[in-house]
């Protein structure tokens, strides 16, 4: 995959990226103030089917945060996430939690460049794909890399989270 010019577009994500010199490719577009699911909007306006597609979702361990990543059309199994995480619950973080900890907006909040490095499990589903799309840091911009890359930078796991 050729790295596109990403002019304007420089997040902490697309930071991140460039500085591990990963190739990724930039795909942006006219986000819906009024739009609910941010992810399904991706998808529909990048013309990419939603197994493609993945949100990225902050919960809350009890003694921190951490990210699941799951395609957008599926939801967080939170009990196949906290057995991946290896503790007993866990619940969805707060908006205003997960953007303090990422330093993103709530659908635009990427599993790279976040402030701190979380603990993160993506879903076995993105195993054996070419690419995927995440957010790239801001909504309106996805990015497109490899999974195995995505794995390197956060230093996640692959389980079966989405249901």
């Amino acid at each position: 995959m050729a790295k596109k010019q990403h002019g304007g577009t420089g997040t902490p994500a697309t930071t991140a990226l460039d500085g591990a010199k990963v190739p990724y490719s930039v795909h942006a577009y006219d986000h819906d103030p009024t739009s609910t699911s941010y992810g399904l909007e991706a998808a529909e306006a990048l013309g990419r089917p939603v197994e493609e597609v993945f949100k990225t979702l902050l919960v809350d361990t009890g003694t921190g945060l951490a990210v699941g990543v799951v395609p957008v059309h599926l939801q967080l199994d939170l009990k196949a996430l906290a057995t991946a995480l290896g503790v007993k619950r866990l619940t969805m973080a707060t908006p205003a939690a997960a953007e303090r900890s990422s330093g993103m907006v709530v659908g635009g909040i990427s599993p790279l460049g976040q402030r701190k490095a979380l603990p993160t499990v993506l879903d076995a589903s993105m195993q054996g794909r070419p690419t995927v799309l995440v957010s790239g840091g801001r909504r309106g911009l996805d990015v497109e890399l490899s999974p195995d890359d995505l794995a390197r930078l956060t230093r996640a796991t692959f389980a079966p989270i989405a249901r």
